[in-house]
């Protein structure tokens, strides 16, 4: 049986490898860096090499099947293309990524499109703050 990964690299038409499946299973987990996917794909796969976790990401962005997302600058993470726009709440404390899922975009696009004679293609919005613990912490 095929997992929903397999399925997916099969439809994209790109050969389907365990370690390109497993990538991708691992980046559903949430906003990973590459060294963690890497750390937690390894732990199944021995053999697999960083180089081949950066090729995957690459291969799995140019699909548009996985997204890189920046939150800070010190490092990159990937999530599975959602089916839905959403957003996200980073934490300047722990550095903790919360999904946010809210209509928000269809108003920034009709209302700054409208404002600014701007056809926008595309909305992305980061909110930064503390999240509860980070809040007691302060």
């Amino acid at each position: 049986m095929l997992t929903k990964s397999r399925k997916e690299l099969n439809k994209a038409g790109v050969r389907v490898t365990s370690q390109r499946a497993l990538i991708l299973d691992i980046i559903r987990q949430g906003h990973l860096d590459a060294d963690e996917i890497y750390r937690r794909a390894k732990e199944k796969e021995p053999r697999l090499s960083l180089s081949t976790v950066y090729r995957t990401l690459r291969k799995l962005k140019k699909l548009g099947m996985v997204e890189e997302l920046h939150f800070d600058e010190e490092h990159h993470h990937y999530e599975a293309k959602p089916s839905t726009e959403h957003y996200h709440l980073v934490c300047l404390g722990c550095g903790k990524v919360t999904e946010l899922h809210q209509p928000l975009s269809n108003f920034i696009k009709k209302n700054i499109s409208e404002a600014k004679d701007f056809d926008i293609a595309e909305t992305e919005v980061r909110v930064t703050g503390y999240c509860a613990k980070c809040r007691q912490k302060r």
